[in-house]
């Protein structure tokens, strides 16, 4: 009877102790809920006349229902069965044409019912613009008459728009190359009920096939089967006026591309076999090109299953890679071809080499170029003129060439930096159209245009530079000398010396306007209004701060809105660490304090309106200069990171220190575990979306490229889980139960809590159903901000005040 009693008290503990919530979706207060449900301003597409704008207009969220569709996952991609597109897709529901000019925008007539728009391309000419619709039964080819600001639908055939993109226009601008569901398509298998014939099995031939932990991968037979079914295509040629044509029939088609002139057609085709390791981009596939009719006129390159690189980010597969058009030419190829064999370790004076190929693309490729570190991109202009860049990340380094591709001129390095150097940044070459529609340099004479950033010690102030081709000297045409405003410049027009740039403030929303250099007279073109009114007036600042060992740290300060002057209030400290190779980079500032003030779902801006302050987008460099790599000293750095922005607050006298939260998403919640495991800064945690066991991602994780084996000390030494016993702080874990991030499975916050829970600490697990690494549905945004708000109220706010003399 008494073993009897025992067992019945012991059950009734258990089921206590692991119960778990039956909550539905709540929402936050009302100071929060006013900040999440706005109506957005329209996303603004400029073409490159300047004379016309398009208006995408879309809700903030969608909807649990829309994530709760059908949805398959294979081989990287997550699609929609029923209607053949990405199931996570971001819609639009209306659209605008505005002359630019008028403060008036223009309905748009012919639209279809309750639009679900998405896939838009601008036509060579750019009078037109094409997109697609998702009705209920499948996608659809739309196009809209910009002139005419009408629509209409194009075509009948369901569009496939599965892999890659759907629509490439011919250079005409009076046809596309759509890729269409095949009539040969057979039915798919369900895998929810299918019968296995036999286990899955993978087998290793002794080459080393060392990948990250990708997620949503082909795992049997049967997924390999219903891979080929949904990424099978028919192209089809279909003219604005006339009859579609079938153009190729049907294949695994990735990436389409026409060349300039519209001669020719560069296609992508998939095939087996597939892998259970990799996404479908390092599936066996060919590069092949056809001419306008669909004949094909030669196969460029057989790519094999790419499974066992050498080690290294900046490993690449041997052959032509990264093979595109010249855009000054009308029918020529251009790619990039290892020097070193893939291999990172191999030592030599260049890694690739840049070779050209004409039509009709029966001889040899000629090179026009060698770079010492990997190709990264091309900027063309003409035989004599032509830009070219590479970067090796174990450096940091990138460096731009200018070039002749006719080999007229030697080559010269004209920058040569490390990318993470933002006070170094020459800026980005200008670009405008040629007589083919393609993007080249822009060059007035001699002179080409930079457009820069403009990140200084004393602040950001972009720019506008000319930069002379002969002489490579660089002289200063604008500056942008807001010290209240942010000017960005988005684009130069050297024929009516003309910028277009986007200016805001703290409470001015982001607008479009024209700068005239002539005479610095600035036309607005766009008038979206703040939405977020009730944080107009917050108090926000760049504030600096020095770490124990002297690097400059930055951070974006807000106070509540009920903020006054000598009353300490409770923090939330909000973090992504970055690595850095040396300590210059890692201090600069790159936060500017008149950036709009937008909350946005994974913000913490929201409780400036509850009564903390906020350091959102706090300094946390890891450093690790020469031979030593950031991670080696990772949570001494991270600690120390925490430290110096909690007594720089606490030095100003804004903050209780024993009431500080820290917050992050991914790599971010990674940082928070790993602060409450190792240190006593903090009333609270708020982890999103993370990964706490780096042996389950053994094959390198974020910047780290060595693997588990090479570095087993550090792996075990910043995995929270490895420490979990030391957890003393109140941990709130959140995550997408369909992440879909390389490394961060869901199960990584499912084991942590487990260990958590197991060794007493106090935490919750929030596991939000249908999401991915970001969320998407309103009521998972909603119930997030509610977690955190309630988790913050209990845990930080009421802890116990210190109040300042």
């Amino acid at each position: 009877m008494l073993r009897k009693w025992i067992f019945v008290l012991f059950a009734a503990c258990s089921s206590q102790l692991f119960a778990q919530d039956a909550l539905q979706y709540q929402k936050p207060s009302k100071e929060i809920l006013d900040l999440v449900d706005v109506t957005l301003a329209p996303a603004t597409l400029v073409d490159d006349t300047q004379k016309n704008m398009v208006l995408l207009f879309r809700d903030n969220y969608k909807s649990i229902e829309d994530l709760s569709k059908e949805e398959l996952r294979l081989a990287g991609l997550r699609i929609d069965p029923a209607t053949n597109i990405g199931s996570r897709v971001t819609y639009y529901n209306k659209l605008e044409v505005q002359r630019v000019g008028s403060k008036d925008s223009l309905a748009i007539k012919g639209m279809p019912e309750s639009p679900r728009l998405t896939n838009f391309t601008w036509s060579p000419n750019q009078r037109f613009m094409a997109f697609t619709h998702t009705a209920n039964n499948g996608v659809e080819l739309w196009v809209l008459d910009i002139e005419a600001a009408s629509a209409r639908k194009l075509f009948d055939k369901p569009i496939n728009a599965n892999m890659g993109e759907p629509l490439n226009w011919n250079a005409d601008s009076l046809s596309l190359l759509v890729k269409v569901v095949p009539k040969d398509r057979k039915a798919l298998i369900d895998t929810s009920i299918a019968v296995p014939s036999g286990p899955t099995i993978s087998v290793s031939d002794g080459k080393k096939a060392q990948n990250r932990t990708y997620q949503d991968l082909l795992k049997n037979k049967n997924d390999e089967f219903n891979f080929e079914q949904l990424a099978r295509s028919e192209i089809y040629k279909v003219p604005l006026n006339g009859q579609p044509s079938l153009w190729l029939t049907s294949g695994m088609y990735g990436d389409v591309s026409v060349s300039p002139a519209g001669d020719y057609v560069m296609v992508e085709e998939y095939e087996p076999p597939f892998s259970y390791l990799v996404t479908y981009r390092r599936f066996p596939h060919s590069i092949s090109l056809y001419d306008e009719k669909g004949k094909l006129a030669k196969t460029l390159v057989d790519v094999p299953l790419i499974e066992d690189l050498p080690q290294g980010f900046m490993a690449v597969r041997t052959g032509p890679r990264d093979i595109q058009w010249r855009n000054d030419k009308p029918n020529t190829i251009v790619y990039a071809e290892a020097l070193d064999g893939g291999d990172p370790e191999t030592e030599v004076t260049h890694r690739d080499k840049l070779m050209q190929l004409e039509a009709p693309f029966d001889g040899d490729a000629e090179q026009i170029l060698k770079t010492e570190d990997r190709f990264y991109r091309f900027i063309w202009s003409d035989d004599s003129t032509a830009v070219a860049m590479d970067y090796w990340w174990n450096t940091r380094n990138i460096k731009t060439y200018l070039f002749s591709p006719d080999q007229s001129k030697t080559a010269q390095i004209i920058s040569n930096r490390s990318y993470q150097d933002s006070y170094s940044d020459p800026g980005s070459f200008v670009t405008r159209k040629n007589e083919y529609f393609k993007d080249v340099l822009a060059v007035d004479g001699e002179s080409a245009f930079l457009l820069g950033e403009g990140f200084t010690p004393e602040g950001q102030f972009p720019f506008l530079d000319k930069f002379n081709l002969e002489t490579l000297e660089t002289s200063r045409v604008y500056l942008s000398e807001y010290t209240d405003k942010f000017e960005e410049l988005r684009d130069f027009n050297i024929n009516n010396d003309r910028l277009l740039v986007r200016i805001e403030s703290k409470q001015d929303y982001p607008n479009y306007y024209f700068r005239s250099l002539k005479d610095n007279a600035l036309t607005q073109l766009t008038h979206f209004s703040n939405p977020f009114e009730s944080i107009q007036n917050v108090k926000k600042e760049v504030i600096t701060y020095k770490r124990n060992d002297g690097l400059d740290l930055t951070g974006t300060l807000y106070l509540p809105t009920d903020y006054e002057e000598g009353k300490r209030y409770p923090m939330i400290l909000w973090a992504y660490p970055e690595e850095f190779k040396d300590k210059s980079s890692a201090g600069q500032n790159t936060q500017n304090p008149n950036r709009f003030i937008y909350p946005w779902y994974g913000s913490p801006i929201y409780w400036v309106t509850k009564g903390y302050v906020v350091l959102d987008d706090a300094s946390f460099p890891i450093v690790g200069e020469g031979d030593e790599e950031p991670n080696d000293t990772f949570r001494t750095q991270l600690v120390a990171n925490a430290k110096a922005a909690i007594d720089a607050l606490d030095e100003k006298g804004l903050i209780d220190p024993e009431r500080v939260a820290v917050g992050g998403h991914s790599y971010g919640a990674f940082m928070v575990a790993n602060l409450l495991s190792h240190s006593d800064l903090f009333a609270a945690g708020i982890a999103r979306s993370g990964a706490y066991n780096r042996t389950l991602t053994p094959f390198g994780f974020q910047s780290e490229e060595r693997h588990y084996w090479d570095a087993p000390e550090v792996y075990y030494s910043m995995s929270p889980f490895m420490h979990a016993e030391k957890m003393k702080t109140p941990l709130l874990l959140i995550h997408g139960e369909a992440d879909n991030n390389s490394g961060t499975y869901p199960m990584q916050s499912e084991r942590y809590f487990n260990a958590l829970k197991g060794l007493g600490a106090v935490t919750r697990l929030v596991m939000l159903p249908k999401e991915s690494h970001g969320y998407r549905a309103k009521e998972s945004v909603l119930h997030t901000l509610w977690e955190q708000d309630q988790w913050l109220e209990k845990y930080v706010k009421n802890k116990g005040t210190k109040n300042a003399q």
